[in-house]
């Protein structure tokens, strides 16, 4: 048998699946069930004491989700992951697991609007406090850092902007603070970027957008890069701690190099609850499966869209990185060789009217709240994602009163250009 690794497609379809050993079922079963059997009592306390894995109860762990769960591992070079319902609620595992009341998360400033709306107004219920740096300028997150610092957060592919961040030089501000550096993932997939080859030390994914791709079901997931060094400090007592739920187990001394995807299951998914559900595991799964295919289309017909849009008169500027002339297209060719993604924003020349104008007009473009879908879609984020925002977030989010966010699907790109020209036109 060959020693080689699979390639990015062949992970796609196979990672983390094998045929059922009950039934033969090619596909990965659906395992909607709430509990599992014990074989005795030995094995019911084995599992409970975390010295064995198996399955207990769907909220801590489910078979159709452990396959997301391999899966993702394995695309995004990590050594471990843990699936959950949402993108939001594998930002708040994840920090859970390192931040207490009092801590700090330093956090780019060009995010998804939910999550810069999470960081500022929700996170304060548990006393955790953000400090927002320049995603554009590395040495501002430098600056942010204080003693308590317990994380840096950013996106790999920016949303709305399509700014890409460069990983390698906040992950090295990160290493020099002695905290992990946490990348949202979602834009690119890791077809186009992995951060944790660029020094990223956990990634997380709204599993709702392009891996599971078809806008049919919500799902999240944290992959644990299993390069942080948890006993470097006390900081992360969940971590390097005694644990007294499981009679002073100390997670990274067990666990070793996937300590952090047992912590965010045993201490946050078992406790918090946010569990993926099996149904929507399986829908993801199969969409999964598609992903270096569809990318290609998508990032081919966003350009197309964005070089079309460059040349219109009503359109003052078009942010998309793979634009030569686009300021991240530096960054583009070096953590996305393979496509600068599928999502990008616009600037009319009429402003804010004129963006709820253009989104009323299309009728091949979908008018709603999501990217990633096979289908083409388009918002005005001012009057909707990012409405929560004051106007000066608002613009330093890249979401600014003349903005139009588009997520290019997979239609044909003369039928996408035609909607866009008989819109714009109106």
């Amino acid at each position: 048998m060959s020693d080689r690794q699979p390639g990015f497609a062949t992970l796609a379809v196979h990672a983390g699946a094998q045929p059922d050993p009950t039934t033969g079922a090619r596909a990965t079963p659906i395992y909607q069930t709430t509990s599992f059997v014990f074989d005795d009592v030995d094995h019911a306390a084995s599992l409970f004491g975390l010295q064995a894995f198996g399955n207990i109860y769907t909220r801590i762990g489910n078979p159709t989700c452990a396959v997301v769960e391999e899966r993702v591992a394995a695309l995004e070079g990590g050594t471990a992951a843990l699936a959950v319902a949402s993108g939001h609620a594998a930002q708040v595992l994840a920090l859970h697991a390192l931040m207490t009341p009092g801590d700090e998360l330093i956090a780019s400033n060009k995010l998804y609007g939910g999550s810069i709306n999470q960081f500022n107004h929700s996170f304060k219920s548990f006393g955790w406090n953000v400090k927002w740096a320049d995603a554009t300028d590395p040495s501002s997150f430098e600056r942010a850092v204080t003693d308590k610092t317990k994380a840096i957060f950013i996106e790999s592919l920016a949303n709305p902007g399509g700014i890409v961040t460069d990983i390698a030089a906040i992950a090295a501000v990160a290493r020099k603070a002695g905290v992990p550096l946490i990348v949202d993932n979602t834009l690119a997939t890791p077809y186009l970027c992995q951060p944790i080859q660029h020094g990223a030390d956990i990634v997380v994914h709204s599993l709702t957008k392009f891996m599971g791709g078809h806008g049919n079901s919500i799902g999240g997931i944290i992959v644990d890069g299993g390069s942080f060094d948890w006993r470097a400090s006390d900081k992360y007592p969940m971590l390097s701690a005694p644990r007294p739920e499981y009679q002073g187990m100390i997670l990274a001394e067990t666990f070793g190099n996937f300590a952090f995807a047992i912590a965010v299951r045993v201490l946050g998914l078992r406790d918090l609850g946010p569990a993926l559900s099996p149904f929507n595991a399986f829908m993801i799964l199969t969409g999964m499966e598609t992903l270096p295919l569809r990318m290609e289309k998508h990032c081919a017909n966003a350009k197309r869209v964005a070089e079309w849009l460059k040349a219109r008169p009503d359109v003052s500027w078009v942010s998309y990185a793979g634009l030569p002339d686009d300021p991240s297209h530096a960054l583009a060719q070096k953590y996305l060789p393979r496509g600068a993604g599928a999502v990008f924003t616009f600037g009319l020349k009429g402003g804010y009217e004129a963006g709820i104008k253009l989104v009323s007009n299309v009728k091949l473009f979908s008018h709603l709240a999501n990217v990633g879908d096979t289908r083409s879609l388009i918002i005005h984020p001012a009057s909707t994602t990012h409405r929560q925002l004051t106007d000066a977030q608002k613009t330093a989010a890249g979401a600014g009163p003349d903005t139009v966010r588009l997520s290019i699907g997979i239609e044909d790109i003369e039928d996408l250009l035609a909607d866009l020209d008989q819109a714009l036109s109106a």
